[in-house]
């Protein structure tokens, strides 16, 4: 008779911190799920019982080595608490991040449908923080360029000019002067451009009008068929497309968002962005100021100026990280390596200048 070898120790504390990873990823799901509704509640809900499926099968492996509950990874109770506490776009960056570093495609114990299924939860994840992403990123994007823009050249403002040698107060006012300008500029900049934007894309779509028109159109010309030919259809593809169209008064234009939504919402509005890049760069901008407003002097005032801002970089970078699903780490090393780069180019030609003019 065969005996089931027994597990070592080392793979029981592997199967006990997989089983607590599980029941803390499908917490995590059912309280993100508490706060939706309708179809995506469902989806999260369907998320926390695959986990539970996946608990099972660690569960069995234990037997009678279950033991007492393992505290899951910090990241997965992190996860939780703000799950439990949010539940917002940035938890569920936060989740999809986390299915995607799952080891069961190489952990000789974990299924091949196990190891699937983490990846398909990646995607069902990233598909329901797609809409979010999509609300957010004109607005988004304006904040994180207005507030990086703000940080790197104020700094570089400040640092070049106390560079030339001049007085803590002219340094000061430049400061602000290029904070005030900076943000206005900024401001102004994103109206024009998501406006324009937005214009563009509009003059694009298609006329939902245009439908109005099918029934009547002459079957014999078929003009419906030099519509589909202008997107792009052969001339073949467009006559019998056109056809089907006419025989059954369908529709020539994509379908529209239902309830009025707004199918340019990835680009933002124009006063969004602009107010968002105001406010951000503004933000940004104030802190390499922050050290003369209370007073600091010469070298003191430029480390503390530069400190401050390399925290800021550093936090914008993770940011961006999470939200887009990259590195985090990669992410803010690359902001503040740009950052300080412009910045003390600029700080070396303010003392190339200073040596010049004295």
């Amino acid at each position: 008779m065969v005996t089931a070898t027994r597990p070592t120790d080392a793979e029981v504390r592997r199967w006990r911190r997989h089983l607590a990873d599980e029941r803390s990823e499908a917490a995590i799901y059912r309280d993100l799920a508490q706060r939706r509704t309708g179809e995506e509640r469902d989806i999260l809900l369907a998320l926390a019982a695959a986990e539970s499926r996946h608990e099972q099968h660690w569960l069995r492996l234990l037997g009678d080595q279950v033991g007492k509950p393992v505290r899951s990874g910090i990241r997965t109770r992190l996860l939780g608490f703000l799950a439990r506490h949010f539940g917002s776009l940035f938890i569920l960056a936060l989740v999809q991040r986390a299915e995607s570093r799952s080891t069961y495609d190489v952990d000789v114990d974990a299924t091949a449908t196990m190891a699937a299924d983490e990846r398909i939860h990646e995607e069902v994840v990233r598909a329901l923080a797609a809409q979010g992403r999509n609300r957010l990123s004109g607005s988004f994007r304006a904040a994180v360029f207005g507030a990086n823009d703000g940080l790197v050249s104020n700094l570089a403002l400040v640092l070049g000019i106390s560079a030339s040698g001049v007085p803590n107060h002219t340094v000061l006012v430049t400061g602000l002067a290029g904070l005030l300008a900076g943000a206005l500029s900024m401001g102004a900049g994103e109206f024009v451009s998501v406006r324009s934007q937005r214009e563009l894309l509009e003059a694009s779509a298609p006329n939902p009008q245009a439908d109005s028109a099918v029934p009547a159109l002459d079957v014999d010309a078929n003009e419906l068929a030099l519509v589909y030919r202008a997107r792009g259809m052969s001339p073949e593809e467009a006559d019998a497309h056109a056809a089907d169209v006419l025989r059954t008064y369908a529709s020539i234009t994509p379908a529209r968002p239902a309830g009025g939504g707004d199918e340019h919402a990835a680009v933002g509005t124009a006063f969004g962005a602009a107010v968002s890049s105001f406010c951000s760069f503004a933000s940004g901008a104030l802190i390499p100021v922050l050290p003369y407003l209370g007073g600091l002097q010469g070298r003191a005032a430029l480390a503390v100026a530069a400190t401050l801002v390399g925290i800021a970089l550093l936090s914008t970078g993770v940011i961006v990280g999470l939200l887009s699903g990259g590195p985090p780490l990669r992410r803010a090393l690359r902001q503040l390596l740009i950052g300080f780069g412009a910045a003390g180019i600029t700080y070396l030609l303010g003392l190339l200048f200073g040596t010049a003019a004295g």
